[in-house]
């Protein structure tokens, strides 16, 4: 696929600064980009390669001062990693638009309801109750369970596996590997040392415009819902346990792993390989950082790290503290030597 810059400034409502006609059927980044590609400039540690890079075209910001000659056609916006952002939105979607009809190895079962221009790709398993909105794709290999509903503008890439009953939102994307549903960890301790299985009657509710990374797992409830809020994002290799209830436009880090019937709230930000407690409460607003275990309820707008988590500045000028441990012994020592000889 080609573009031409003036039809790329159409695309991000931008203005250019060079030839309208230049053509562009790649990226690249601005430090390596080639004749025939495209880059974009946001980060000022990079302003350097602007006056060397072989781009084509280059999308900067529109207030953004040149200090020397440029070899590539400029187009301006008002922010240049947002219009990047909404080009590769765009080329995307036009590859998307492949993905039409059922593949002739897909498995369908009786009683589905698809919408139109659905994609299923081959050996991919569709079963009885199975509903699918508009526009919704579905890659090779995937499952889909009795009774799931899947709305309409989905991705689910190859691979991904649906649980009975799971009810997925509009515009959700999941990526490869995914487990969607699969039994909460419920086991009763017996008197023998044995554990007997808890059956898992529940189901996952993922709401709109979520996106789960590859390899992530989230599980049914034991009863009622797990349940993903709209806007959520999740990364890979994420474990999330039944009846977690996620609040909108939460993003969780690669690694974490959340244990049952926690409650987080909006607009929360966890860091890779952060480990959550079941049965506890995390307000909105609040900032994990990476490798953080959180033991015990955290209030709104709070900020915290370490293990076990407390509030991150204490932990800073305590972390401080601690690198300097092994001269105040030796400091402590040597007052307590004087204070004998005195």
């Amino acid at each position: 696929m080609e573009f031409t810059a003036s039809k790329i400034a159409e695309i991000i409502n931008g203005k250019i600064e060079g030839n309208p006609k230049v053509l562009v059927k790649e990226f690249g980044k601005i430090e390596e980009a080639k004749q025939g590609q495209l880059s974009f400039l946001a980060n000022m540690k990079y302003e350097k390669y602007l006056y060397t890079t072989q781009a084509s075209i280059v999308i900067i910001n529109e207030n953004f001062e040149l200090k020397e000659k440029v070899n590539t056609t400029l187009i301006r916006v008002k922010d240049s990693y947002t219009a990047f952002a909404t080009l590769l939105e765009t080329y995307e979607k036009i590859q998307l638009q492949s993905y039409k009809g059922i593949d002739k190895k897909a498995i369908i079962a009786s009683k589905v309801k698809i919408g139109k221009n659905v994609y299923i790709g081959p050996n991919a398993i569709v079963e009885t109750g199975v509903e699918i909105g508009d526009n919704t794709i579905i890659m090779g290999n995937c499952s889909i369970s009795t009774g799931t509903k899947i709305g309409a503008h989905c991705i689910i890439y190859y691979n991904v596996n649906i649980y009975k009953y799971s009810w997925i939102g509009n515009n959700v994307i999941i990526h490869s590997g995914a487990v969607i549903g699969s039994d909460g960890f419920g086991f009763a301790p017996l008197p023998d040392g044995s554990y007997k299985k808890i059956p898992q009657i529940g189901n996952v509710l993922i709401e709109d415009n979520v996106e789960i990374g590859s390899n992530s797992t989230i599980d049914r409830a034991t009863m009622g819902s797990t349940i993903i809020r709209k806007g959520t994002k999740i990364d890979n290799l994420v474990q999330i346990a039944h009846n977690v209830e996620i609040g909108e436009n939460t993003v969780i880090a690669a690694q974490c792993g959340i244990a049952g019937s926690t409650k987080i709230g909006g607009n929360v930000k966890l860091g890779g390989q952060v480990g959550i407690v079941g049965h506890i409460k995390i307000g909105n607003n609040v900032s994990v950082g990476a490798k953080t275990g959180v033991y015990k309820s955290i209030g709104d707008d709070k900020s915290v790290f370490g293990y076990m988590s407390f509030d991150v500045k204490q932990f800073i000028r305590s972390y401080a503290h601690f690198k300097n441990l092994d001269n105040m012994v030796q400091r402590l020592k040597a007052l307590e030597k004087n204070i004998k000889n005195s």
